[in-house]
């Protein structure tokens, strides 16, 4: 595709249209196909990467650009740049059928994959594949948001592929130290959080090498950090606690 914009002849090509109505009007900008999802991903930063140009037009393709008192009325800012990242965040991505579905099975298979890296069968503590994993997601019928992060519709497939086949997330190895006076008392409210303790020691500190799900660490970090005041610490051993070996069950 190939759009002229008569008020200053820029050619643009290769365009992606985002869309936002606001305060009763259209606003438009010109984006680079495939970056727009990459930006509201956070894979991409550069803005100048994802916007052909800083400019708010009302329509696109006809190179209809946006009135400076339209855009100011609609978002509050005078500043077309600081208009593209709103409408960039959380306007409406133009795409045909086709580029509309290629998108979404590419999203199927990224949430596949981000499931058969974080879960194992809980029985053999083995990964499943990626390819098992979107026969699964078949299985259930899971529909694709392409408004929502691929990280965010994994956590919802795991937790939905839970009532039909053995799955969990892969447990987190951490290494906890806690000062001798708070240890005690501390080591009963991290219990609830802790799947299962490899190890504890206790000389100049308690030392507990525990498994836990990867998302009880940010309330386990909060907790030490508070109850003893930044004189605890806890390291990450491993990220997944799988079995070893090339065996992935099918």
């Amino acid at each position: 595709m190939s759009i002229f914009t008569p008020t200053n002849q820029i050619r643009l090509t290769n365009v992606a249209i985002v869309r936002m109505r606001r305060a009763g009007l259209r606003f438009e900008i010109a984006c680079y196909r495939n970056k727009v999802l990459s930006w509201r991903s956070g894979a991409e930063k550069d803005l100048d990467e994802v916007l052909q140009t800083h400019t708010v037009f009302t329509n696109v393709s006809k190179g209809q650009v946006a009135k400076k008192e339209d855009y100011v009325k609609a978002f509050g800012v005078d500043n077309q740049t600081e208009v593209c990242k709103q409408i960039l965040a959380k306007g409406e991505l133009q795409v045909s059928d086709k580029e509309r579905h290629a998108q979404l099975e590419q999203m199927f298979r990224d949430i596949a994959t981000i499931v058969a890296e974080k879960c194992v069968n809980p029985e053999t503590k083995r990964p499943y594949t990626v390819n098992l994993i979107e026969r699964a997601m078949k299985d259930i019928h899971y529909s694709v948001k392409a408004t929502k992060g691929t990280k965010q519709q994994a956590l919802e497939v795991i937790r939905l592929l839970k009532e039909t086949m053995q799955i969990e997330r892969a447990h987190m190895r951490l290494r906890l130290r806690l000062p001798p006076k708070e240890g005690k008392r501390l080591k009963e409210k991290l219990k609830p959080l802790i799947k299962v303790t490899e190890s504890e020691e206790f000389s100049t500190e308690l030392e507990i090498v525990a498994l836990i799900d990867p998302g009880c660490f940010r309330e386990m970090d909060d907790l030490i950090s508070r109850e003893t005041k930044g004189k605890g610490s806890l390291e990450v051993l491993s990220l997944k606690e799988v079995e070893e070996g090339d065996e992935k069950l099918e």
